[in-house]
């Protein structure tokens, strides 16, 4: 009887456990398996997939135009996840040192927005900025400009576009980081004379190295993804590497060659991963 209720005991774990590991296999584990096969396999003259293993697909990557976009894109996303960055974590320290009445309601602002769809608040934006948008019309009748200024299909608003997109990412995973900062080091930063700029330098910012992080990898990987922001809001002019993907399986209907590339994005953006946690490790090795 004690061994039978002790199998079940040990079993436990395996029962709550089987749920996620299934959902793993079922949509992260295959699917990734799929892709890695059919990166491979070649792209038949009608575009069906033929199973003739090869490697064409990596090789043209090797092209110039392609090697450009990918560099444009990981250069967007990098500056997407430094300026989401930049402008979160001020914001994210407000709110955390906010009275805490008021902590919901600001935690509210950042997320009421985003119940409307991302598509319709893109094109929101696209009727803001167009040439003949609300903004180039006041603009011109205050006089400050005789013509519209050109700012849909170019880098900056395909920037701006993303950075609005993701901007809670980085925000809420710093404002919880600072919140839990402990207050016990702060005090003692102050009682042994630190001025607030050291405290911050050497205190704050080394403890909420993990929310840091964690805000750069919830923007910086979902950047590499967003075809349809770079598609609407940049037009035919700004090609990316989440684009080139969607309209390798969408439009050419070369799915070995869109595989290729979605792999090596995949690998690309493990190395940010452990990049990011190596320095993460670190700084929090610092601070102990």
């Amino acid at each position: 009887m004690k061994n039978e209720l002790g199998r079940k005991k040990d079993a436990g774990p395996l029962w709550t456990l089987s749920p996620v590991v299934l959902w793993l296999l079922a949509f992260l584990t295959v699917p990734f398996i799929i892709v890695i096969i059919m990166s491979f396999l070649t792209r038949g003259v009608y575009g069906q997939v033929e199973y003739t293993f090869s490697g064409e697909g990596y090789l043209r990557l090797l092209n110039s135009t392609y090697i450009k976009i990918l560099v444009n894109s990981l250069k967007i996303s990098l500056f997407t996840t430094a300026l989401c960055l930049i402008f979160g974590y001020p914001f994210a320290y407000y709110i955390a040192k906010a009275p805490k009445k008021y902590r919901a309601l600001l935690l509210m602002l950042i997320v009421i927005p985003f119940w409307t769809n991302s598509l319709i608040r893109t094109y929101a934006w696209i009727t803001l900025l167009r040439t003949e948008g609300i903004i180039n019309s006041y603009l011109i009748k205050l006089g400050l400009i005789s013509n519209p200024i050109q700012m849909l299909y170019t880098d900056g608003v395909v920037l701006l576009g993303l950075v609005y997109t993701l901007f809670p990412f980085m925000v809420l995973p710093l404002y919880a980081s600072i919140d839990n900062v402990d207050k016990a080091y702060l005090e003692a930063a102050s009682d042994l004379g630190a001025p607030p700029v050291k405290t911050f330098l050497k205190v704050t910012l080394p403890l909420t190295m993990p929310g840091i992080v964690a805000g750069c990898l919830l923007v910086y990987i979902p950047t590499l993804g967003l075809f349809f922001i770079p598609d609407l809001m940049g037009g035919s002019k700004i090609m990316l590497i989440s684009n080139l993907i969607k309209n390798q399986f969408l439009t050419a209907r070369d799915w070995p060659f869109g595989s290729a590339i979605s792999i090596v994005v995949i690998m690309i953006t493990f190395v940010f991963i452990g990049v990011y946690f190596k320095l993460s490790g670190n700084k929090r090795a610092e601070v102990i």
